[in-house]
């Protein structure tokens, strides 16, 4: 293969708090820049980048192009046609309008399809719109999960040959915190209880907070567990509803979890709680086994698919099965055990350097199909 010059928008990677789009996109691209290719690589940014985010390299440009409206659909695509590279490449379902050249995009899920009320109007009818368009004008697609590819075959009419399923990886330096005392600060820090339940992701209607909460009331009543509390770990999202929590005693909303205090904040888990509604991946499932921490997720979207048999599954809109799962999972030491032992190999099996590579073979193949 040629040396290809490959076009990033890297500008998801410089977010302060990132969330599952910002952390593919960091993960990704940094995985790529360390294979050894004879490729040329552009990253456009938005915003300045820290000096060690990515290497600097003479194979490596960063082009910073601050803007404050409409930064894809302006200074990027101006800066694709001045530039002109073999390829293009953005990590997320957001291509310029207007651009020459091959692309290749990523689109992570199809949430707004199946749970429209669960966005702002505006903010569903864009995705859709953006989504519709950008799958149509990429050259190929990749999608996180086999679900995904699924549906964007089914709703949008793609040929399924132009989809690459590449799944993404989990942060290999998670490993499980054993030492007492970095628990105790974590817990400290974050003013959470010597034991307790561990959601961790956006709080928005589609991760289904408000069944979650009851689940946990539910299960805390009938087993007086009173000294175990729910920590719900994430920013608050688009139609986020304080009702979800109004009442129930042991709820704990610590925000955004500094990036260092995420391994110990699973390790002091008893269980991560993931029964969502619908998920394009659903990275703490694999966060969370890394961590060595039980999961129970849901039996729907992407989820079986990520977690194999590694973890309990629930029917997500079923209060009664998240709280019966709650109580297998707390009190069945043996199932314990071996969901933690089969979520180590689970999560072993999912690498940033084995999706580097489909990714970059994904780039190729654009670039011959426009040569």
């Amino acid at each position: 293969m040629r040396p290809l010059i490959i076009a990033l928008d890297a500008s998801r990677t410089t977010s302060a708090q990132r969330t599952g789009t910002e952390n593919y996109a960091l993960q990704l691209i940094r995985a790529m820049l360390a294979l050894d290719t004879p490729h040329r690589w552009i990253l456009y940014f938005r915003t300045p980048p820290p000096a060690d985010l990515f290497p600097a390299t003479p194979a490596v440009k960063q082009r910073v192009i601050p803007w404050p409206r409409l930064w894809t659909h302006t200074r990027f695509a101006a800066a694709l046609w001045r530039t002109r590279p073999d390829v293009t490449f953005v990590p997320s379902h957001v291509l310029p309008v207007w651009f020459p050249g091959p692309a290749v995009v990523t689109v992570h899920d199809l949430g707004y399809v199946y749970f429209p009320d669960a966005h702002p109007n505006l903010a569903r009818r864009y995705l859709d719109w953006s989504t519709r368009r950008n799958v149509r004008r990429a050259t190929r697609i990749l999608a996180d999960s086999l679900a995904t590819a699924n549906d964007i075959a089914a709703h949008y009419h793609v040929p399924e040959n132009k989809i690459t399923l590449v799944y993404p990886g989990v942060n290999e330096s998670l490993a499980p915190v054993r030492d007492p005392a970095a628990l105790a600060a974590v817990r400290a820090r974050y003013g959470l209880p010597q034991k307790y339940l561990l959601f961790v992701g956006t709080l928005q209607p589609r991760k289904n907070i408000a069944r979650i909460v009851e689940a946990y009331a539910r299960w805390r009543a009938a087993q007086g567990q009173t000294n175990v509390g729910l920590v719900l770990a994430g920013p608050r999202g688009w139609l986020y509803d304080p009702r979800w929590t109004e009442g129930v005693e042991g709820v704990i909303m610590p925000g955004y979890i500094d990036e260092s205090d995420v391994a110990a904040l699973y390790s002091g888990a008893l269980a991560l709680l993931f029964p969502t509604l619908h998920e394009g991946f659903g990275f703490p499932v694999l966060e969370a086994m890394r961590c060595g921490t039980p999961v129970i997720a849901s039996t729907v979207s992407s989820l079986p698919e990520v977690a194999g048999p590694a973890a309990l599954l629930v029917n997500p809109r079923d209060v009664g099965a998240i709280a019966a799962g709650i109580e297998r999972i707390v009190s069945d030491d043996a199932l314990r055990a071996d969901l933690i032992a089969k979520g180590f190999e689970q999560a072993a099996r999912f690498t940033w350097r084995r999706a580097a590579e489909q990714t970059i073979e994904a780039l190729q193949m654009a670039a011959r199909s426009a040569s």
